[in-house]
């Protein structure tokens, strides 16, 4: 039988690794608009997200998935696919909501040049305003696919201007 009350069970999310509350309470605390980036092994999840005391509110979202749609029909997890979600989901928001925005990453690993830094770049070239180094963000023939075929940036034109062409409309 345990007679020591000093131990604190911690929340939930916490104890699973899946929520920092120091972190979030920060983000939450600047009581702007937040760009969630959450990366999976297959698709890339971008979503401007608003606080409310009820919980948190969605107002725009965009999958990786949804490039499929735009002529993308190569691997919806690199590096060119979280720049083309990137646009997407800043081009949704322009339409709905103010362009100020904070980037929220989770519990991800901050590292110069990944997918993460991608899909921020993607957002900022649609016009969203957000706070990034230009140390931090991959070059130009990464976010393009040189990195991986001559091919894939032939296919990432067609498709930019396929999303830039639906939203012009």
């Amino acid at each position: 039988m345990v007679t020591n009350t000093n131990y604190s069970v911690k929340f939930r999310r916490r104890r699973e690794n899946k929520t920092n509350y120091k972190k979030r309470l920060n983000l939450l605390k600047s009581k702007e608009i937040r760009l969630v980036i959450r990366p999976t092994n297959k698709y890339i999840i971008a979503q401007l997200v608003e606080f409310h005391q009820d919980g948190d509110k969605i107002l725009v979202s965009a999958n990786s998935n949804d490039l499929k749609k735009y002529g993308w029909n190569i691997s919806c997890s690199n590096t060119p696919a979280a720049y083309l979600t990137g646009f997407l989901c800043g081009l949704k928001g322009i339409k709905h909501s103010d362009t100020n925005v904070i980037l929220d990453i989770g519990i991800k690993k901050s590292t110069k040049g990944s997918k993460i830094y991608a899909l921020g770049k993607g957002a900022v070239d649609a016009g969203m305003k957000i706070q990034i180094s230009d140390k931090i963000l991959p070059d130009e023939k990464r976010l393009k696919g040189g990195h991986i075929s001559e091919s894939v940036t032939g296919i990432f034109e067609q498709t930019l201007n396929n999303i830039k062409n639906s939203f012009s409309k």
